[in-house]
């Protein structure tokens, strides 16, 4: 009998506390348990102020939790020192944010490039002929030397989603992606996601506030007040220390 894949993202009661103006902590997750299977697509919703983006902070290795374990492609990220989270980030998460952090003085092909830049400390003829496919499967192709400035928010977005590709990432995350956009361009960006999750296996988790939108995803979790209200976690979450 065939064993389950095992997920490539698991969460097990994942506590995140703040000192917000006071000594008294904070706590703004309370217990998260979920994990993701490779190739989902899992819609996240939930009010203002429910943990959603400090939740994706956790997951994305840019905020450590504050108890809890969690581990991306099988590997314990509490075990890792800051340079392995940042090597570890580099390897298997992809972003895509509501606004998209392009370097205005670059080219969308220059932009693009940044990850493999950073990881490698250049970008190789492989790397540059990825980004110009990428580009053209956004639809830019023929932009390739426009700087940001010289795009659309639309046109934006989709240099901002060929960068957070461009690296193959095994788990994408994306914080409203389409908060910005209009119903067709929202679509087309959400259609871009979902199609790279169908033809390379990346899982996706996608913080959307469009209902549309998470209608269309595998899945979706709702996080209120800090815990999760719907979406069971999927099995073989492993057990947070005692």
């Amino acid at each position: 009998m065939t064993s389950p894949p095992s997920p490539i993202l698991r969460l097990a009661d994942i506590r995140k506390s703040y000192n917000i103006g006071t000594p008294v902590e904070t706590e703004v997750l309370h217990g998260i348990t979920l994990a993701l299977q490779e190739a989902e697509f899992v819609a996240l919703k939930g009010p203002s102020g429910s943990g959603k983006s400090t939740l994706l902070n956790i997951i994305g290795l840019l905020e450590r939790p504050t108890a809890g374990t969690l581990e991306i492609g099988g590997q314990a990220a509490q075990a890792l020192d800051d340079a392995g989270l940042t090597a570890l980030r580099g390897a298997t998460i992809g972003f895509v944010f509501q606004f998209h952090h392009l370097l205005p003085a670059f080219t969308a092909l220059e932009n693009v490039l940044l990850p493999s830049i950073i990881a490698h400390g250049t970008a190789t003829p492989e790397t540059e002929a990825t980004a110009r496919d990428l580009l053209a499967r956004v639809g830019l192709k023929g932009s390739e030397y426009k700087r940001p400035g010289e795009l659309s928010g639309g046109m934006q977005q989709r240099v901002a989603i060929a960068r957070a590709l461009s690296q193959r990432p095994r788990l994408i995350l994306a914080d409203e992606p389409t908060g910005n956009l209009d119903t067709v361009t929202a679509d087309e960006v959400f259609s871009l996601l979902r199609e790279f999750n169908h033809d390379h296996g990346s899982a996706c988790l996608i913080v959307t506030h469009d209902p549309r939108l998470a209608a269309r995803c595998d899945r979706v979790i709702e996080l209120v007040d800090g815990r999760l209200v719907s979406g069971p976690p999927q099995p073989h979450a492993p057990s947070a220390p005692a």
